[in-house]
């Protein structure tokens, strides 16, 4: 007896009593992610524990072949117990670097900070300078800025005036 599909689409809704819970078969379907139990043995993936080891993009590799997983730069060899990764204790970035290479396992600092910035100029360290007639700045080995301001004395006149380049007001008229 040959059935056309749209005539057994028509056998499935009028004779439901025909096709039973017995009759399919469980092994031939994926179970549900709530009807799975806690065995392993309705896994969708591969297991690969013992034959290689998976890296996060989903690359395998073989037993005994060594790979960088993931963002690390640090290398892994595959095990039968899965990936053993090197885990160096990597020195500390000094904090005055300016330039970290993320090239090896463990970062390294390629440039130190030897200056001071001070509104938008550097300065050598151990540096003196004047950002105005009263003030008095020095770049320090720290790579920060210490200013002193100078204390200008009260003038025993009624109109100092402020010359250009001085920090001290003067008093003119006597």
């Amino acid at each position: 007896m040959a059935l056309h599909i749209h005539e057994a689409w028509i056998l499935l809704f009028v004779l439901p009593g025909l096709v039973t819970p017995a009759a399919i078969n469980h092994e031939d379907y994926p179970a549900d992610e709530g009807d799975q139990t806690s065995s392993n043995d309705n896994l969708i993936f591969d297991d690969y524990r013992g034959k290689g080891c998976v890296d996060d993009s989903g690359f395998v590799y073989k037993l005994g072949e060594r790979f960088f997983p993931g963002h690390s730069n640090c290398p892994c060899v595959c095990t039968e117990d899965g990936p053993v990764c090197d885990q160096p204790e990597c020195p500390k970035i000094h904090p005055k670097c300016t330039k970290v290479e993320h090239n090896g396992c463990c970062p390294e600092c390629k440039e130190v900070k030897n200056f001071c910035e001070y509104h938008g100029k550097n300065y050598k360290i151990l540096e003196e300078f004047k950002p105005s007639p009263c003030e008095w700045c020095r770049c320090e080995p720290s790579n920060e800025v210490h200013c002193v301001v100078a204390d200008c004395a009260v003038p025993e006149c009624v109109n100092p005036v402020y010359e250009p380049e001085q920090c001290c007001p003067v008093c003119k008229n006597g």
